[in-house]
């Protein structure tokens, strides 16, 4: 084969593996009825919380977040130095969704820590759908140590003193 005829099919078949690249992703299926959306926790639904009242759910609340959690939650008493310590306030729908967070005490000094909060409160969804109270609204506080790990004040385990 000469240059002449060797180079535009060349050419031609390099052009089309290019446009071939920038072809978007194939969509993802459809998720199938009873399955989280992405971004959502996984797993089998969490109970269905009896609390009567937001104090009470919130201990549902907290041990749901600690079952996705596990990992990252500070074992023991906490030093007696914290990185962060944020309230925050989340509305949870009849069917566990999270409605609104709501920062009552917002660490400033810890904008990554805020962020990552609202990232695990939002993929802990769906939480325990509170099915005497409808919907609810629970406060939390959430203790942050500088090693990423945290306790909710619901279930914590103390804090060491100097």
């Amino acid at each position: 084969m000469s240059f002449r005829t060797c180079f535009p099919a060349s050419l031609v078949a390099a052009t089309a593996l290019l446009l071939a690249g920038c072809q978007s992703p194939p969509a993802p299926a459809p998720s199938a009825p009873g399955t989280a959306p992405a971004g959502t926790a996984t797993g089998p639904a969490p109970a269905a919380s009896q609390a009567g009242t937001p104090r009470a759910y919130r201990q549902d609340a907290a041990r749901h977040l600690y079952a996705l959690n596990a990992q990252r939650i500070y074992q023991g008493t906490l030093p007696p130095m914290l990185y962060a310590v944020g309230v925050l306030e989340v509305d949870i729908d009849r069917a566990g969704r999270v409605t609104r967070l709501h920062w009552m005490r917002k660490p400033s000094h810890a904008p990554e820590v805020v962020a990552e909060i609202e990232r695990t409160v939002r993929a802990a969804a769906p939480f325990p759908v509170p099915a005497r109270l409808g919907r609810v609204t629970y406060t939390d506080v959430w203790l942050w140590d500088e090693s990423g790990r945290f306790q909710l004040d619901t279930l914590t385990e103390g804090q060491r003193q100097n």
